[in-house]
């Protein structure tokens, strides 16, 4: 079993269907897959949901509906509620990137839960004294509060990125080695004598920028050959201009 799997996202009472898609589409981008909501307001605008959702559309289907926060909560041992707030107990909120390595401790053997209050006033302090943990977003003091499902998806991507699941791909292409390295510096040398970009004087000093601007990232065997061909065909083009005005 996955350890995302262990998971849950709990939304109290929202009152945008549009969010709730949202929050489906947010958790899928994160791996993540178990969703409760709390007594989900009979106006709710499930086509609304439906829409912003967009490929996560059966993840709004598999959602689990709860009459009370105790109840989606019930077999959970942490239990995260996120407040903008500050104060009372609020003062030992943890960041979300924070709360993530605590989550996926916890996620190895138990389910945990992300509780996440309302839009217009967040969750109550009674729902607060039921969570084991509260997490609080780190935001520009222009405007503290997010939309719901932004905030599940900073809170969804630290976890998901914690987890180590996601591998970014690696560059296949064999690094240049110095011989490989020194024969296009000879090149670029040429060509920029050739093109009159600078002269005799200062040729060297040129090189060494050039040398500095080609140190700073990794340069592979096809991205030495690519600036080898360019440099070539530099000088070639200069010479053909310089044979038509003899």
């Amino acid at each position: 079993m996955d350890i995302l799997d262990n998971i849950r996202i709990v939304l109290v009472e929202p009152i945008s269907g549009g969010n709730i898609g949202s929050v489906c589409r947010a958790m899928n981008n994160n791996g993540i897959t178990d969703l409760a909501i709390i007594n989900p307001r009979p106006e709710t605008d499930w086509e609304d949901a439906s829409k912003l959702s967009c490929k996560a559309n059966a993840q709004l289907e598999a959602r689990k509906e709860f009459s009370t926060l105790k109840e989606a909560i019930a077999g959970c041992t942490v239990v995260a509620g996120t407040s903008a707030r500050t104060g009372f107990y609020r003062d030992t909120a943890h960041s979300p990137r924070e709360f993530a390595s605590i989550t996926l401790e916890s996620a190895k053997d138990h389910e945990i839960a992300l509780v996440f209050g309302r839009e217009d006033k967040g969750l109550s302090n009674e729902e607060l004294a039921l969570c084991t943990h509260i997490i609080q977003i780190p935001s520009s003091e222009l405007y503290t509060s997010l939309n719901l499902s932004h905030a599940v998806t900073v809170c969804c991507y630290e976890i998901f990125a914690a987890s180590g699941t996601f591998q970014p791909s690696e560059e296949k292409a064999e690094e240049a080695n110095s011989e490989l390295r020194e024969r296009m510096f000879d090149v670029w040398r040429e060509m920029m004598i050739k093109t009159e970009f600078t002269h005799e004087q200062k040729l060297e000093h040129m090189m060494m920028g050039l040398r500095r601007i080609f140190s700073r990232g990794k340069l592979t065997v096809p991205d030495v050959k690519i600036l080898m061909g360019l440099a070539k065909q530099s000088i070639w083009v200069s010479n053909q201009w310089k044979n038509k005005e003899k």
